[in-house]
């Protein structure tokens, strides 16, 4: 089935938003895409890929950084949700890692910490479609902060689909499709057969109906 088209989307992406039911928050955006002749238990149908959209969340997203010393510094001064230094980290109880997993929607680990964080942390993330991500010493932390803001996780766990937040409804339908188009062709170069492997394309809001835009 072919990628749709950036008409496509922008008509079912108006509707999508027209037809939700207004609510007292800010509702995501969130791109569907239904997969078919695909095993996620296979190495090969197996997609877990970071992507950052061009246009943004249209949130702001809680980062939080492992780090000491100047890095950890830089992260407080940038005014991320959270700084966690190493020996902080050892002394982490379970309780205290589950809220942590709760409020950083991407944790940024200092690379010497890695191991440490994925011990410790690793299996509050991991339920919640949250995973550590490595940064090397010397790099600078405000690049990752800024990459991360916009970023989203796709993947495909058991089942044949993804399921990705591409805005919120404040958003243009243009911005919105953009992003959609991020992961799309992302999608597309990543799974085996291409676009053959897609089935289905429906976008919706956090409460409204789906909207489909192909299959």
């Amino acid at each position: 089935m072919p990628i749709p088209t950036r008409e496509q989307l922008k008509e079912a992406l108006i509707k999508a938003i027209e037809y939700s039911p207004k609510r007292n928050f800010k509702q995501s955006v969130e791109l569907i895409v239904v997969l078919k002749d695909v095993d996620p238990k296979s190495p090969e149908g197996r997609i877990r890929e970071t992507i950052v959209l061009p246009k943004g969340r249209g949130k702001e997203l809680n980062i939080c950084v492992v780090a000491d010393g100047e890095m950890a510094q830089k992260a407080r001064d940038l005014g991320v949700k959270r700084v966690i230094t190493g020996d902080e980290l050892r002394n982490i109880s379970k309780k205290e890692a589950k809220k942590i997993a709760q409020e950083c929607d991407w944790v940024l680990v200092r690379t010497d910490h890695m191991a440490l964080a994925g011990r410790i942390l690793g299996p509050t993330l991991g339920p919640r479609g949250k995973i550590p991500v490595p940064v090397p010493p010397n790099a600078d932390i405000s690049i990752f902060i800024n990459r991360y803001k916009s970023a989203v996780l796709i993947r495909n766990k058991d089942q044949p689909q993804i399921m990705a937040p591409i805005g919120t409804e404040d958003m243009s339908p243009d911005d919105l499709v953009e992003n959609a188009e991020a992961i799309l062709s992302t999608l597309e170069t990543k799974l085996p057969n291409g676009a053959h492997n897609i089935a289905k394309v429906i976008v919706k809001t956090t409460m409204g109906p789906p909207v489909p835009v192909i299959g």
